[in-house]
């Protein structure tokens, strides 16, 4: 006899509590339904409906040409999926830098349209207004700094940010201010170690890293780089958890082989 128990969702409360007791928090991103689903069975702890969808589904080069629409669909299908994991949705470029009555709406859409549980916004003080807008409406915020994506073209270069003293010094101020008006998280993306420590240890809410080293609050990854599924993208930082690339590839090979020596479908597979 099975017995029905029921799923403790995280929330961003949940993730305070294990920042304070010293646990790790385990983040991955997802896209579609049938991958978060599995995402979240797995047990992660955060899900990103990351704008990294504009690379790994729709194949763009940058983050910059998905739309809010766009992300709206991906978180959608996301959470329709999810019985414990926090969903975070990344609010795309365009969609809230320089204005705060537009991150604002932004902002409410996704969480109207999707039933997200937050979402996560690029930048330090440059944008804090628009954060502080998103906040006071009551949508949890989670902030992101270091390598930010979204602004690839001024710094023309995917490597690690912060190593010169002023830019660290800037990302720990922004990372203070980020705490200081109320985000519940805050993403270190390529940074070096001691850096995030530092930065870890001065604030008082979760940092998450990727490529910032083990002293971050949590880790994430993108889970078609993890899973290999997504074979060009190598960076340091990445571990490879499984070959999905090559599994695939030899079922589908398969299939293709038994569909052609008329070996599928068998009897058994027929009417």
């Amino acid at each position: 006899m099975s017995v029905h128990t029921e799923i403790k969702r995280v929330t961003t409360h949940i993730l305070q509590e294990m920042k304070n007791r010293g646990e790790k928090i385990s983040c991955l991103t997802a896209y579609d339904y049938s991958m978060a689903r599995i995402v979240d069975a797995a047990g992660v702890d955060l899900i990103l409906v990351g704008d990294s969808a504009s690379n790994v589904m729709a194949g763009h080069e940058t983050t910059l040409p998905i739309t809010l629409d766009q992300m709206i669909y991906h978180a959608t299908s996301v959470v329709k999926a999810v019985k414990r994991a926090l969903v975070v949705v990344d609010i795309p470029f365009g969609s809230y830098q320089g204005n705060s009555t537009e991150a604002l709406r932004s902002a409410i859409r996704i969480m109207k349209e999707s039933g997200a549980h937050a979402v996560k916004m690029e930048g330090g003080s440059e944008i804090k207004e628009s954060i502080v807008r998103v906040l006071s409406a009551g949508i949890p915020v989670m902030g992101h700094l270091g390598l930010t994506p979204q602004s690839i073209y001024k710094f023309g270069t995917y490597t690690v940010r912060a190593k010169e003293e002023e830019e660290a010094k800037k990302l720990m101020e922004d990372a203070k201010m980020l705490d200081e008006v109320g985000a519940f998280g805050v993403v270190l993306e390529k940074i070096p170690s001691d850096l995030t420590k530092k930065v870890s240890q001065s604030i008082t809410i979760p940092t998450v890293g990727i490529g910032a080293g083990a002293d971050a609050d949590g880790q994430i990854l993108v889970v078609h780089d993890m899973l290999g599924i997504n074979k060009e993208f190598k960076p340091r930082f990445l571990r490879r958890y499984a070959d999905l690339d090559g599994i695939m590839n030899e079922a589908i090979s398969q299939y293709v082989k038994d569909v052609k020596s008329v070996d599928f479908p068998s009897e058994k597979e027929s009417y």
